[in-house]
Formats: C-alpha cells, structure tokens, sequence
C-alpha cells in the first residue's frame, strides 16, 4: 500500500508597497504657479535675514550713552561728545550728534533737525520691509489663482473622459491644493518676519525718542541751575 504526498502550494501575498511622494515631486505637481511662489519664498528669506542683520547691529547701542553725552556736554566738551557719538554709530547716536552740531540755534530748530535725522534714521531702518509685505499679500493670491487652475483643468479632465474618477481629477486636485497650501505658507512666512522686524524696528524708535528728550533736558539744565 503505497501513499502519495500531496504538496500543497499556498498562495503567496504580496502587500501593496506605499508609493512615496518627495517634495519636489509635491512642487512639480503644482504646476507652473509654484515658480512664482518659490521665487517669492527666496525673496522673504533674502529681504529677512538682510534686514535682521541690518537691524540688530542698528539695536546694538550703550545703555550709558546718554549719560556719557550728559557728562561730556556739562564740562563743555563738545568735541568729546560729537567724537563719541561717531565712534557709537547707532541711529540714536547720529540723532543726538545732529542736535550737538544746532547747539547755539534756537531750541525749536535743533528739536526740528532731530527730527529730521529721526525720521532718514527709521526710513534706513525700515527699507526693504514693504517687501515683505507685499510678499505676503501676493504669494496667497498666487495660491488661489492655483487653486483656480486646477478646478478648470479638473473640469476639462472630466468633459473629456465623461466620467468622475480619481485617476481624471487627481492632477487637477493636486495642483488646487498644493499651490493654495504653498500660497498660504509663504504669505504667513512673510507676514511673521515682517512683525517680528517691526517690533525691532519699535525698539530703535523708542531709543531715538528717548535719547532726543534726554538731550533736550541736557540743554535745558544749565540754565535751571
């Protein structure tokens, strides 16, 4: 009696690998829209770290300072005080350097070219921030006008093949979604920077105000005493 072994063969299953998506491929799906909003995103970062750097060495400035201009001032040395002012080279300093060099001319014309040099003072402080602004207005428009594109391109995808499935619409989805979500990062990128150099911007004019009043009683002291 003889037995016969049968070898039985299971199926094997093979698991539907993940298809990965990189980045570029993400950009390259948004369609031409993303050039524009890519070169908006490098002029944020440029204009940002340029004037980041600009204003913190503009920041940058001796608690004393004032206190130094008094000293030198109250013994008559002008000189001194003007040289010290050129050796601090901050906006407070060519603010108050101003009003030393309208020392002799009536009060109201030494406060009106201290403010004037305030004001050439912020404008150098503030050049370039508009940029940004502007950035982070547009660069969401731009994500719209994507997102615009990319319902007409899935509406002539489907008046072609007659029918609504994944594989007609999905480039025309692709290309809504990541040129709205590109828009809008770089817009709230922007708009980030911008505040955060206002705030340093805030902090410059602060000084130059305080700097101005503290000069203007400098002036004002010896004739009290």
């Amino acid at each position: 009696m003889s037995y016969t072994l049968l070898q039985v063969t299971m199926p094997v299953t093979t698991e539907p690998q993940e298809a990965h998506l990189s980045l570029f491929d993400l950009l390259i799906k948004g369609g031409w829209v993303m050039i524009p909003i890519l070169l908006l995103l490098v002029v944020a970062i440029w204009v940002f770290f340029e004037r980041l750097i600009a204003i913190s060495r503009a920041n940058k400035g001796d608690k004393n300072f004032m206190d130094n201009i008094r000293d030198l001032m109250l013994t008559g040395n002008m000189d001194g005080a003007k040289a010290f002012c050129k050796n601090s080279n901050t906006p407070q300093a060519r603010v108050v350097e101003k009003g030393i060099q309208r020392l002799g001319k009536p009060v109201n014309e030494i406060e009106a070219a201290m403010q004037d040099a305030g004001k050439l003072e912020l404008y150098k402080v503030e050049k370039g921030l508009s940029i940004l602004s502007i950035v982070g207005r547009i660069a969401p428009m731009l994500g719209f006008i994507g997102t615009i594109i990319g319902v007409i391109n899935i509406f002539y995808k489907i008046s072609l093949s007659k029918t609504v499935e994944i594989d007609v619409i999905s480039e025309g989805l692709y290309q809504k979604m990541i040129t709205s979500a590109a828009g809008l990062t770089i817009g709230v990128f922007a708009f980030v920077c911008y505040n955060i150099l206002n705030m340093m911007v805030d902090k410059i004019v602060n000084r130059m105000e305080t700097s101005s009043a503290q000069f203007m009683d400098v002036i004002n002291e010896p004739s009290k005493q």
